[in-house]
């Protein structure tokens, strides 16, 4: 370590959180009701924004607004979306909207300003490395804009560094602002507002407010929408369905062996990967009126087609090599443009790939994730290491849902602080997921 480390190092935490996206905001937020618990989180952007590019006018939330950062933890908190709502005086103008789901703008302007609050929240800060020895934790922050390295102390980790755009490789390499994913789509607008063709791959909801936006458009361009899937279907919103997003699932998914929850995995993805109902609804009804009196879409909409390769041409434009699987057919088609709905990935560091190496395992490597977050280690350490990202496989789909991650927080803080600060309900649901006799394990 070095001399200019030596002279930074900073007074020990009881929880260091690495990422500021929704989930570790809000475990910030309801940290501040737990006396006694010091805290401390980094987040490298310059400042909260909550999925940036894909922040359209006129696109919801999918979940309603009491799943916002607090409420399902502490209703009374200070950093309730009620409350941002009536600090900025638009309580009555969101009575008179009377609508559960909220503008996704709306959400992104919410946690900004709850993040603009909270002192224990630094911007600007890229955690370098985290090592553990005797019960604590060392972390080395760099500051962007100062370039200088701190270290930091803390009893326990909580990791949420979240997802990254999924670009599989043979569409990698073109100019972003020609071929991109739909987490870039708002920053890329100007130069896809000169397109005369666009191609977007992909079928969910990203994909279809994209292709919705541009297909309202004065100007639109020809437009081409591609799915690998069987079809364009509508997001599971049945409310018993929906209950797989309790508390109660998790308990019942954990307490499954590996190999029968890595099978239920595809089960549940309509639940999260389809389209909204109200999105397909409103995309059919603009291609409906446009086609009156035998005008054309100036659409192709078309299931089952994969995109295989994109070949950039001397004229500026693209060719997309797409492959229908039911037909095992291949065929070209030419485009200025191409936006891929081609979803995410964990973005695991690699300090965390070091920190993680000695921890339990199960099946073929998979990192062995307790039913309270943190992973487990042989050596049974006091310290804990906390994690959001890539638990799909010990958590269930529904994981990263935004009420479950103030379910996860409520749980981290109990166990931090080693009393009850957010009680942690029991039976939320109505329907039982397991036998009678296995229905507590997944709790333990």
């Amino acid at each position: 370590m070095s001399n200019q480390l030596m002279a930074q190092k900073k007074t020990n935490y009881h929880v260091i959180g690495i990422g500021i996206g929704p989930a570790n905001l809000g475990l910030a937020a309801l940290l501040t009701k737990a006396e006694g618990v010091t805290s401390l989180f980094f987040d490298e952007s310059p400042e909260f924004q909550w999925h940036p590019g894909m922040l359209i006018e006129g696109a919801d939330l999918q979940v309603p607004f009491l799943a916002d950062l607090v409420t399902m933890a502490d209703p009374t908190s200070p950093y309730s979306f009620l409350n941002y709502l009536s600090s900025q005086g638009r309580l009555h103008a969101f009575f008179f909207f009377n609508r559960f789901d909220i503008p996704r703008r709306e959400y992104n302007y919410y946690a900004r300003w709850t993040a603009d609050q909270l002192h224990n929240c630094l911007f600007g800060r890229r955690v370098t490395d985290v090592t553990y020895d005797q019960g604590c934790y060392c972390v080395q922050v760099l500051d962007q804009e100062t370039k200088v390295e701190t270290v930091y102390y803390a009893d326990h980790i909580v990791v949420g560094t979240g997802t990254k755009p999924l670009i599989p490789e043979p569409l990698q390499g073109h100019p972003p602002e020609d071929v991109l994913h739909t987490s870039q789509y708002v920053m890329q607008e100007d130069s896809i507002a000169g397109a005369g063709s666009v191609l977007i791959a992909g079928s969910g909801q990203s994909a279809a407010e994209v292709f919705l936006e541009l297909l309202q458009k004065d100007d639109r361009p020809e437009l081409h929408w591609f799915t690998r899937s069987s079809g364009f279907f509508q997001l599971e919103s049945g409310k018993l369905g929906q209950e797989i997003f309790s508390p109660d699932y998790i308990n019942y998914f954990h307490q499954l062996p590996l190999e029968r929850r890595l099978e239920e995995l595809p089960n549940l993805t309509q639940l999260r990967n389809g389209v909204e109902e109200s999105t397909l609804h409103k995309i059919y009804d603009v291609l409906y009126h446009r086609t009156a009196g035998g005008y054309s879409s100036g659409a192709c909409i078309q299931a089952n087609t994969e995109v295989e390769n994109i070949t950039a041409n001397s004229d500026s434009s693209y060719t997309v090599t797409l492959r229908q699987h039911q037909q095992e057919e291949t065929f070209d088609v030419t485009v200025d443009r191409v936006i891929l709905g081609t979803g995410y990935k964990p973005d695991v560091p690699e300090w965390l790939d070091v920190l993680t190496k000695d921890a339990n395992r199960e099946g073929d490597g998979w990192l062995k994730i307790n039913r309270r977050f943190d992973v487990s280690f042989p050596d049974e350490r006091t310290g804990r290491l906390y994690t959001l990202t890539d638990i799909v496989h010990s958590h269930g789909a529904g994981a990263t849902n935004l009420a479950l991650a103030v379910h996860r927080n409520a749980t981290i803080i109990n166990d931090i602080a080693g009393r009850t600060v957010y009680k942690e309900t029991g039976s939320n649901v109505f329907q039982r997921f397991g036998a009678p006799e296995s229905v507590d394990k997944g709790a333990e």
